[in-house]
């Protein structure tokens, strides 16, 4: 059987010649079907040298100990090589009562009557009861200063849409819903076509997003971490439900009308029937570039959705999203992706987020108080985070829902 070394340079042969291949076939994976079976046969040839390689370093280990648990100990009543009797002595004495070796020292033994001086006593005292941590003080316990936040969705959608602000308690804007262009080539003395234009009011009431989270002033005072990290979780807490609200808010107040609401008129859909994920995703955008004559610049899919593209692969086993020791492109028909469970599942979204702004009457806003029922007599005080926002969805038929994948 081979040895670790050897295993390791037939691995990093492997390696090199795997590498070389991908730098042949270039970002396209323009491989010949010999070529792409050479490929799948390296790989698995790295993995089977991969696991042999583990189960060698463990045997060898193991080999190691053995040897180590085999050599002869030490026994403590005897004199070993290169030990002297001096040396036992010595260590034999450390067992004996300071009393019995001064008497048996030369400082004792060595001693006249009538001398000045005596000669020196050099006693060998061992330690009797040694002042450790298990009859002492204990070490105390310093916590670090992080705190591992709870596993949760992270913030992914607010970002994608233009922001702006507003004072006031609704955002009115002004949509043209008549555009009749009768423009057209003219004869020398004809008449012109007209052409017609109209405009509609529209209006987006501001929504609240709030939270609260009782507090003592004991924890507040006590301990000067808890301040700030109440502060930052309530914040995340109210952006993160703002991010769910922009997708699938159901416009039912008070909740925001969100991009997906099926009360937003112009809202495109395409079904997946019988086509694949990437097929009927191009499908979508073709549909938000002809019903509405706009860009498509994101597609958004629950994580569990996006791992159904990533691992598609050829007939002949190769991943059309890149191998997988590439982190991959997260894009599809060179289009951003984004993922996140914010997403309803089996359902992908696609649109021009240009289309929708996002536009905040005031932003995540933090206070305190002990006015919440009869608090201030416990010492109790109420941490409030709220923010006030509109969505508005300028153009519904730039963004089109792709279901059933």
């Amino acid at each position: 059987m081979a040895n670790l070394t050897e295993l390791r340079g037939q691995l990093d042969d492997r390696r090199e010649k795997a590498a070389a291949l991908f730098e042949k076939a270039g970002e396209d994976m323009n491989l010949t079907p010999e070529e792409a079976t050479e490929l799948k046969n390296l790989n698995d040839e790295m993995s089977d040298l991969g696991e042999k390689i583990d189960e060698q370093k463990s045997l060898e280990d193991m080999k190691t100990k053995v040897e180590t648990l085999g050599k002869t100990q030490e026994h403590p009543g005897h004199i070993q090589p290169g030990e002297t009797k001096e040396a036992r002595k010595a260590d034999n004495d450390e067992t004996k009562p300071i009393g019995d070796l001064f008497i048996e020292s030369e400082g004792y033994t060595g001693w006249q009557r009538g001398m000045k001086q005596g000669p020196v006593a050099n006693l060998n005292i061992g330690l009797k009861n040694l002042f450790e941590t298990a009859v002492g003080w204990a070490p105390p316990d310093i916590r670090g200063p992080r705190v591992v936040d709870f596993a949760t969705r992270p913030l992914a959608v607010a970002e994608l849409l233009p922001q702006s602000t507003t004072t006031a308690a609704s955002v009115i804007y002004m949509e043209e819903t008549l555009f009749s262009n009768s423009a057209a080539e003219v004869a020398e003395g004809a008449i012109k076509p007209e052409v017609s234009l109209g405009l509609t009011e529209r209006t987006e009431p501001v929504r609240k997003i709030a939270a609260f989270l009782p507090v003592t002033e004991e924890q507040l005072a006590d301990v000067p971490q808890a301040r700030a990290y109440i502060n930052n979780r309530l914040g995340f807490m109210v952006r993160q439900r703002l991010d769910s609200q922009i997708l699938v808010g159901d416009g039912t107040a008070p909740n925001l009308a969100g991009l997906q609401d099926n009360s937003r008129t112009g809202l495109q859909t395409q079904a997946l029937g019988g086509d694949n994920v990437p097929d009927a995703v191009y499908k979508a955008m073709t549909k938000v570039r002809v019903g509405a004559f706009s860009e498509p610049n994101v597609a958004i899919f629950h994580p569990n959705d996006w791992q159904t593209v990533r691992l598609l692969k050829t007939s002949d086993g190769i991943y059309i999203w890149g191998a997988p020791m590439d982190a991959g492109p997260e894009r599809i028909w060179g289009i951003r992706v984004v993922q996140t469970t914010a997403q309803t599942e089996n359902t992908a979204f696609v649109g021009d987020f240009q289309q929708a702004g996002l536009v905040i009457r005031s932003g995540v806003d933090l206070r305190i108080t002990d006015s919440h029922s009869d608090w201030f007599i416990y010492n109790k005080l109420a941490v409030v985070a709220e923010m006030r926002v509109a969505l508005c969805d300028y153009r519904p038929a730039a963004f089109c829902t792709v279901t059933g994948i």
